[in-house]
C-alpha cells in the first residue's frame, strides 16, 4: 500500500462537528489569553476605573494651576499651608479652584489630590522675584 502525501491527506480530511466546535473554543480562548495578557485588553470595570483616575488627576492638575496662577497666589498659598491638613480640602473646595467647565462639582478625590500637590508646591521664581516691598526694592527669596 502506497503512503499518501501530506497535501493529499489534508485535501481529503473532513473534520467532525465536534472537532470544529472544540477548535473554535480553543482558538477563542487562546485569543483572549493573548489579548488580556500581552495585547493590553482590559475589562470594562478596569477601563472605567482607569478613566476615573485620569479625570481625578486632570482636575487636580487644573486645580493646582488655577491656584498658583491666581492674582493673590502667594497670600493664598501661605494661608493654605497654615491651614491644618484635615481642613485643606475645605479650603480648596471653598476657594473654587477645583471647578472646571463641564462638571457640576469636583470629586472629593480630586480635591484631596489637589491639596496634596499644593502641600508640596512653591510659587514659580518669576512670581517671587516680581514682588516688591514698599521701598520698591525687589524681594529675593532664597
Amino acid at each position: 500500500m502506497a503512503e499518501t502525501k501530506l497535501a493529499e491527506r489534508w485535501r481529503n480530511y473532513r473534520p467532525s462537528k465536534a472537532a470544529v466546535f472544540w477548535s473554535w473554543v480553543a482558538v477563542s480562548a487562546l485569543t483572549m489569553l493573548v489579548g488580556f495578557t500581552w495585547g493590553g485588553w482590559v475589562t470594562g470595570g478596569s477601563a472605567a476605573s482607569m478613566a476615573q483616575q485620569a479625570r481625578t488627576e486632570l482636575v487636580a492638575d487644573v486645580c493646582v494651576e488655577h491656584f498658583l496662577n491666581a492674582p493673590d497666589a502667594q497670600k493664598q498659598l501661605a494661608s493654605f499651608k497654615g491651614t491644618s491638613s484635615w481642613r485643606r480640602d475645605d479650603f480648596i473646595r471653598n476657594g473654587g479652584w477645583a471647578k472646571i467647565a463641564g462638571t457640576d462639582k469636583p470629586t472629593s478625590e480630586a480635591i484631596s489630590l489637589c491639596a496634596t500637590k499644593l502641600g508640596d508646591a512653591k510659587l514659580p521664581a518669576k512670581d517671587q522675584q516680581a514682588t516688591n516691598d514698599k521701598t520698591g526694592a525687589a524681594t529675593v527669596v532664597r
